[in-house]
């Protein structure tokens, strides 16, 4: 490893009016490695990366490139220093195909000053080739799923010169597949020079690939590993400073069905046919590859999508949902993938999004009751021990943990029968995960039925009951006892069994 770091931040500090982000951040990254910044949601990690890729300008602290001070006040004059920042928040055109998103405001010209689309295709499909990807230059981004279009991102930031890679949860939307796609295509970079900053809160994830994890808390340098450092918890200690409730689960006794499926199709896969039962007092993980049918299904059982076909009974009764609002009027809840496209308002304080889901059930011959509102929003904000000095706080100033558990907030506070839970610890810290296992495994034991939608295979196994395993849109099985094990639910994810 060279002496010399490719880019140093030194006692970076960073303010937001009273909000000490940076306090005094020091972090080197040298060519030819993987460093894993890490710390719990707020600590600080990109609010110090977006420093580093001229999103943000550092109220103190310098910047050293090839070790000279730099000036970066911008995203433009990051990237000519060869620091690219991939957000996990896609930043994609969807009406525009593959290829034009990749050089969108950096398209290639013939020598007539025309766009050269034959140049975007040829270049876009040896990016795109290098991934993996099976679609193609011409594809729309709208047709993609979410783990193809973060791999178009990747692709947008490989197609430029590089020397500082930032991987902001890279793998958060993608396959297995992908996953390990996206690692061989990592230790590639690293090899030709390239230095990977991976920000990950998948701790296998960064055992696995990382040659260095710097760690980040409350704002500050809490701590680094090397390599062979590198484990568990040794991550969580310097991450937390705190003892996690990381217990085993406690199975209890399935009570009374309280949601059942019977042949019911959907358009993702209408030749097929899915049945299952929920019972009271359980968690049942639904695993998958992504594409495999499980967001479908679960927007399809709350109204979202329309049913094809099939019947479905909550607490022994048959029902007709063609809308979230006949869902909610059954009992049933729905946190969704994406919090902040379809899960919170977060312009909106925490107080209306906690009464928006039953709005109609605080109102007075079509008055406002104000007072009732403030007190289901702070009983939720108490129960969920949501992190904010007032219910009137912006959600969108909340920690990603924090969002998260406004969303199961609004549910909870209805006090339904069923909770559909699509992936609901998305790019959430060690801690706050925790804490929502916490909650989730309370909303059960209070008699709830839960079906918990997860990519995570660390976690679907922490906190089923059961596991059933969507394959192309087919249920490909269902797993108890000790059959609950990673070898199996890969089997019957990929069609192997």
């Amino acid at each position: 490893m060279e002496k010399t770091p490719l880019i140093e931040a030194l006692g970076i500090h960073k303010r937001f009016l009273a909000v000490h982000a940076l306090n005094n951040v020091s972090a080197s990254f040298y060519p030819g490695e993987v460093v894993a910044v890490m710390g719990e949601n707020g600590a600080g990690r990109s609010t110090l990366m977006k420093c580093l890729a001229g999103v943000h300008i550092p109220s103190e602290g310098e910047i050293h490139v090839d070790g000279k001070a730099v000036s970066i006040p911008s995203v433009n004059r990051a990237s000519e220093l060869g620091v690219v920042f991939i957000h996990q928040e896609l930043n994609l055109s969807d009406n525009l195909s593959v290829g034009a998103n990749i050089f969108l405001g950096r398209e290639p010209l013939t020598k007539f000053r025309l766009i050269d689309h034959a140049e975007i295709r040829r270049r876009t499909a040896e990016l795109i080739g290098q991934l993996g990807m099976t679609f193609t230059p011409d594809t729309r981004v709208s047709d993609l799923s979410i783990g193809h279009q973060q791999m178009v991102e990747i692709a947008k930031a490989l197609s430029q010169d590089a020397r500082l890679l930032i991987m902001d949860e890279p793998t958060s939307s993608l396959t297995q597949h992908e996953t390990e796609v996206l690692f061989k295509l990592v230790r590639d970079l690293r090899a030709k020079g390239l230095c990977i900053v991976f920000i990950s809160h998948r701790l296998a994830e960064v055992k696995e690939i990382s040659d260095r994890v710097i760690v980040l808390r409350d704002g500050k340098n809490s701590g680094e590993l090397s390599r062979e450092e590198i484990d568990h918890d040794r991550m969580v200690a310097l991450m937390v400073g705190r003892e996690l409730n990381l217990h085993d689960k406690e199975h209890g006794t399935a009570g009374d069905v309280l949601l059942k499926l019977q042949d019911v199709q959907i358009a993702h896969a209408p030749e097929e046919k899915v049945s299952f039962e929920l019972r009271a007092g359980e968690i049942v993980a639904m695993a998958g590859l992504v594409g495999a049918g499980r967001t479908e299904l679960s927007q399809a059982i709350f109204g979202i999508a329309r049913l094809l076909g099939g019947a479905i009974e909550v607490a022994g009764q048959p029902v007709k949902i063609d809308s979230p609002r006949d869902a909610i009027a059954t009992g049933i809840a729905y946190v969704p993938e994406d919090r902040k496209q379809h899960g919170i308002i977060v312009e909106m304080p925490i107080r209306d999004n906690v009464v928006m889901a039953g709005l109609d059930r605080y109102q007075n011959y079509g008055f406002v009751q104000q007072g009732r509102h403030d007190q289901v929003a702070t009983e939720a904000k108490e129960k969920l021990s949501v992190k904010t000095p007032t219910i009137s706080q912006e959600v969108g100033l909340l920690s990603g943990g924090n969002q998260q558990k406004v969303v199961l907030a609004k549910w909870i506070s209805l006090g339904p029968k069923v909770f559909l839970l699509d992936e609901p610890t998305r790019g959430i810290d060690v801690g706050s995960k925790s804490e929502i296992y916490e909650v989730i495994e309370e909303m059960a034991k209070e008699g709830a039925a839960v079906l918990f939608i997860s990519s995570e295979m660390e976690e679907v196994l922490r906190v089923a009951d059961r596991i059933l395993v969507m394959h192309e849109g087919r249920l490909a099985g269902e797993l108890t006892g000790a059959d609950m094990n990673e070898e199996r639910v890969m089997q019957l994810a990929t069609g192997t069994n």
